[in-house]
């Protein structure tokens, strides 16, 4: 009887894809940032914009009261962090959705990135790092 064995494939085995739950996860924090953004931002516009004077008692010396609790240290920086990372995640889908060369997606995304942690660690160290007994020059 005749061997019937199929010849090898020329095309090399590909391994198993590795699927990854990022996008999932991503789309979450999206929708939960979104949430705790709008709480966080309403009520800081109704503090800084409305209540006791509007903007008009806003200066060096509110800024100092406001900075010396920790509850609106925590407030600010949650506020910063989540926008900043909100706002990246959503540059980032955009630059996945529009550019067509991968080169061009790396870059965008390089540039997108770099640009998010300067902002944070400078944000950041302005709230932790902020001195109201800076002498006048």
């Amino acid at each position: 009887m005749a061997d019937l064995a199929l010849a090898k494939p020329r095309a090399p085995k590909r391994p198993n894809a590795r699927r990854s739950n990022f996008e999932l996860y991503s789309w979450l924090f999206m929708r939960i940032s979104g949430l705790a953004l709008i709480i966080l931002v309403l009520g800081h516009l109704l503090i800084m914009n409305i209540l006791d004077g509007g903007v008009h008692r806003i200066n060096w010396g509110f800024v100092a009261g406001r900075w010396a609790s920790p509850f609106w240290q925590f407030w600010d920086l949650s506020m910063l962090w989540l926008a900043e990372i909100h706002g990246g995640n959503g540059l980032r889908t955009i630059i996945d959705d529009y550019a067509r060369k991968d080169s061009t997606r790396f870059w965008l995304k390089i540039v997108l990135y770099v640009s998010m942690a300067l902002i944070l660690a400078v944000g950041t160290m302005v709230i932790f790092t902020f001195d109201p007994n800076i002498p006048a020059s």
